[in-house]
């Protein structure tokens, strides 16, 4: 199965994508005392906006790294080279990394704009988005068991513990999903894209006065024109509703937690099976409040209203894949993430926001005024240099963080 978060920017599209993890790289077999192995130090540099961890491990003076990286090159023991005759060439994927990658943001994108096309669509004939959000993640549910059932990929044990730690990040990606479909289903998606484009605010102002970590004058001075383009498309969008607005505001505020709670909740688990146990924790927290909210108007007249609309069959399949792009869209978002650098996949966030506002104007026929055109250009480019500016400094911290010198393993005999 494919990608936290996307955990990814932009409610839905963003994702999930959004939920980092601490991933362990294999150590390697040497001859040194478990001991002096152990004194090897994890240390991840976070990535912005459901980007997962990417650890460089620090080990003292004198002691071979558990894990290479760039500036280190390997040598196996003599004893256990293979062949030179009996050596696999690479394939073409090996070979050439690069079709990988493009077909996973490509499919990113894809999944991306489809899921919100066919999303709102729903919405314009069945406007509970509540119950929907719960559809959203039901079928992802479904998908991760079915799953795990043939061992693809094989899953990954749970305690207490990991459910503490879990928890909370499912519960703000609960909320964050729930009000983005409120928005959603309230306002234009350009708009409420437009809105989502204020959560690189939101982070900052958490790092800043949440958790105390001093945001560079640099990041704030770019969140400038993200502020300003919202303000200038919100006040003569045609679609512009309190209701959408605030939802979007608070799917903003609910993200820039998960995000914050995500760092806290760093696990050896695997992307996949961390976004599929928050996805069933999410999933029954967004049960109770859909069946208060929505149940009585759903089984009084909403169901058989949108059956009489469209169809049941129509009805159910539209349910069925907006749920399954849903799951797949975020979960591909932090497989495409894991694969490139930061400075890569903060430019690839920012064209997936524009690719979905533009798609989303040309599907729909959505009319703008001039000034809510400008600022959403103007909001977007804003984003475009926050995320060049912040994904320059986590690669300025990851460069202070390695070794001033190549190191190279010697045979070990």
């Amino acid at each position: 199965m494919p990608a936290l978060g996307t955990l990814s920017a932009g409610g839905a599209a963003a994702g999930v994508a959004g939920l980092l993890r601490l991933r362990r790289g294999p150590a390697l077999a040497s001859p040194l005392p478990a001991a002096a192995r152990a004194g090897a130090v994890h240390d991840g540099a976070q990535l912005v906006w459901g980007r997962q961890l990417r650890p460089a491990l620090v080990l003292p003076a004198g002691l071979l790294p558990l894990q290479a990286s760039k500036r280190l090159t390997l040598r196996p023991p003599a004893a256990s080279a293979e062949p030179a005759g009996e050596a696999k060439s690479p394939g073409l994927l090996e070979k050439y990394p690069a079709i990988t990658t493009g077909f996973f943001f490509f499919m990113w994108y894809f999944l991306n704009v489809i899921f919100n096309i066919l999303n709102k669509k729903i919405y314009n004939y069945f406007p509970y988005p509540y119950f929907v959000s719960v559809i959203h993640l039901l079928v992802g549910v479904v998908y991760c068991l079915l799953s795990w059932a043939v061992g693809l990929p094989k899953r990954a044990p749970i305690n207490a513990t990991l459910l503490k730690l879990l928890f909370p990040v499912a519960l703000c990606h609960a909320l964050g999903h729930v009000t983005s479909n409120v928005s959603f289903a309230t306002v234009a998606v350009s708009f409420a894209h437009t809105i989502k484009a204020l959560e690189p605010f939101f982070n900052a102002a958490a790092t800043q006065f949440v958790l105390g970590q001093t945001v560079p004058l640099s990041l704030w001075l770019s969140l400038a024109p993200v502020v300003l383009g919202v303000s200038m498309a919100s006040l003569t969008e045609l679609s512009f509703s309190w209701k959408g607005f605030i939802n979007a505001m608070i799917s903003n505020i609910s993200f820039t937690y998960r995000s914050i709670y995500s760092k806290k909740a760093m696990t050896d688990m695997d992307s996949t099976n961390v976004y599929a146990y928050i996805s069933i924790i999410a999933l029954v927290v967004c049960i109770p409040p859909a069946l208060i909210i929505e149940g009585p108007q759903l089984m009084q007249y909403g169901l058989n209203d949108a059956i009489a609309k469209v169809g049941m069959t129509k009805f159910v399949s539209d349910l069925f894949l907006v749920g399954l792009f849903y799951h797949l869209y975020n979960q591909i978002a932090t497989n495409t993430l894991e694969r490139v650098a930061p400075l890569t996949h903060a430019v690839g966030n920012v064209l997936k926001r524009v690719f979905v506002i533009g798609f989303s104007i040309i599907i729909f026929g959505n009319k703008i005024t001039t000034q809510t055109g400008i600022g959403t250009c103007v909001a977007i480019a804003g984003v475009a240099l926050y995320s060049y500016i912040k994904a320059k400094i986590e690669e300025e911290k990851r460069e202070r963080r390695r070794p001033p010198d190549e190191v190279t393993a010697v045979n070990m005999v």
